[in-house]
């Protein structure tokens, strides 16, 4: 079937329909997972965060108090704004769940996709980025790094690089000759910058999870084929047995995977075959252990969960090239109060028209500012969208709160920002 969405991760998506990524994409419904949640994150309770993949390593790891790791970040080419507020607080969700969690600056894609100076994806990323990051609550243990300054990632991208051609990357992300390579590479940093929680220097393989807008997909289905194109061995379940196969012959680590695990072991040149085993969770960790010590990966492809996109304040997209449509965290609270009294709603022409229709709560910029951020009672959420659908509250009414409930937020969390740059040398940096 020809694919009719298309996503551009460096451009300005505005999905309608999310029901049909499932279908067009292979995204899996979140709610299906719900239940299974402790403790869900108010985007979970209200089908913010709508869909997955592969997130039911992370819920098990989570529940087995097994190792699992959360890892997103920012091209520091605008100013921090509430949509990226929503990716900052699944991160710091997860890092209280128990997750590794690691925070990036895409420096060297904002360098390279929109020509940023270096100098200045420093200063953004500090002032902007990390700042309202540690103020919304995320912890020292977590790593926050820029794309340029870590060794790691970047020596990663190069091996990357070795299973990904240009031909894949020009179907993926549209690049045509004229794109540059710079361009190119930052994709693979990116891929880089996703699997890297799993390399040794930070405990290992173990399930990540990446939280995004549905527009950065196109990086996570690439990482995912890298991952496991990079791996040594296919473990598989047959009907009485569990297969693992070479990619590449390496005589070696077969008679070490041979000598490790348990049961009924055939040996052949390129493959094993274990009988009387079926505790297939414990051979892929042999694998992946066997992996590391002849030098590969072990990766397990990286999980996501996706989220809504916010509406502007203005409809359509909340993007950083249209001020009026977002409001900044770094704005006065004052300023951001002005916005959000003039911002579209979902209500009527008319108030008796209001009245007597009823507003429409789910194409309106206000409900979704308390949805998204304002008001944590779930309860109180409800009652406001059915007071709006029955006619019974009008847009001044929400307005009114809105704006007060966002200059409170904005002056505690400015504040929080203020003391962040006290923290700074905890997280390893410095302004």
């Amino acid at each position: 079937m020809k694919r009719m969405t298309k996503l551009n991760p460096w451009g300005t998506n505005d999905i309608k329909d999310y029901p049909k990524l499932f279908e067009e994409f292979g995204v899996s419904p979140f709610e299906e997972l719900l239940a299974e949640v402790s403790n869900p994150h108010p985007y979970m309770r209200r089908g913010i965060i709508f869909g997955h993949r592969d997130y039911q390593s992370v819920l098990d790891a989570m529940h087995l108090k097994e190792p699992f790791g959360v890892m997103s970040g920012f091209m520091p080419s605008g100013p921090v704004h509430l949509g990226h507020k929503m990716v900052m607080d699944e991160i710091i969700w997860h890092q209280r769940m128990g997750a590794e969690a690691f925070f990036g600056i895409a420096d060297m894609e904002a360098h390279a996709v929109r020509g940023v100076s270096w100098k200045e994806c420093t200063e953004r990323g500090i002032n902007e980025y990390i700042l309202s990051m540690i103020a919304l609550g995320f912890e020292p243990s977590g790593r926050i790094y820029f794309q340029s300054k870590d060794a790691f990632v970047k020596d990663l991208a190069f091996e990357v690089g070795t299973e990904a051609n240009l031909s894949e990357m020009s179907a993926i992300y549209g690049f045509s000759g004229e794109t540059h390579i710079s361009h190119m590479f930052s994709a693979l940093v990116q891929s880089a910058d996703i699997l890297h929680p799993q390399l040794s220097e930070y405990g290992g393989p173990k399930p990540v999870v990446i939280p995004v807008g549905f527009d950065q997909d196109p990086h996570i289905r690439l990482t995912r084929d890298i991952a496991s194109r990079m791996r040594m061995f296919k473990v598989e379940k047959r009907d009485d047995y569990i297969s693992i196969r070479a990619k590449r012959p390496n005589e070696e680590a077969m008679d070490d995977i041979a000598d490790r695990v348990e049961g009924d072991v055939k040996l052949y040149a390129e493959h094993v075959d274990i009988y009387d085993n079926d505790d297939l969770k414990n051979i892929e960790a042999i694998v992946r252990s066997v992996e590391i010590d002849h030098g590969g990966y072990g990766l397990h492809p990286p999980s996501s969960i996706y989220h809504r996109f916010m509406s502007g304040l203005t409809g359509g997209k909340m993007s950083s090239t249209n001020p009026d449509s977002i409001i900044a965290l770094t704005e006065t609270p004052d300023a951001a109060a002005e916005k959000v009294k003039k911002a579209k709603t979902g209500g009527r022409v008319t108030l008796t028209d209001q009245r007597k229709l009823g507003g429409e709560p789910q194409k309106c910029t206000i409900y979704e500012l308390l949805l998204f951020h304002l008001i944590e009672d779930d309860a109180q959420i409800a009652e406001i969208f059915k007071e709006c659908k029955e006619g019974k509250r009008t847009c001044g009414r929400c307005k009114a709160l809105a704006a007060e409930l966002m200059i409170k937020f904005l002056k505690e969390h400015q504040e929080g920002r203020e003391r962040a740059k006290e923290q700074l040398e905890e997280y390893g940096l410095k302004l």
